[in-house]
């Protein structure tokens, strides 16, 4: 019948995450949503923000925004795919940097 099944190349579909909290004043705005979302849509991975049991898109402005993520508040980045571990690397200097925003 023709139909073959992949095994998955698990070397490029490493996982990982990681808890950040937001430290920027003004929390996850629209400026700052959409730098996580240009530094997230540069790499070949799945990004992915969880906030109070809820889980959006990384890729995703309005994803992000809807969490509503505040001063104070504790996100968990998953990224999984080829480059995750450089995407969350990445993400976490943002974060860290405040967005450049202080």
């Amino acid at each position: 019948m023709g139909l073959l099944s992949r095994k998955p190349d698990t070397a490029s579909q490493s996982k990982t995450a990681k808890e950040l909290t937001i430290i920027n004043r003004l929390g996850l705005h629209a400026r700052p949503s959409a730098m996580f979302v240009k530094t997230a849509s540069r790499f070949k991975c799945e990004v992915w923000v969880e906030k109070d049991g809820e889980r959006v898109n990384g890729k995703s402005i309005m994803g992000l925004m809807m969490l509503a993520a505040g001063q104070g508040s504790k996100l968990l980045i998953t990224c999984e795919g080829p480059d995750g571990d450089k995407a969350l690397e990445e993400i976490e200097g943002i974060v860290l940097r405040k967005f450049d925003e202080d």
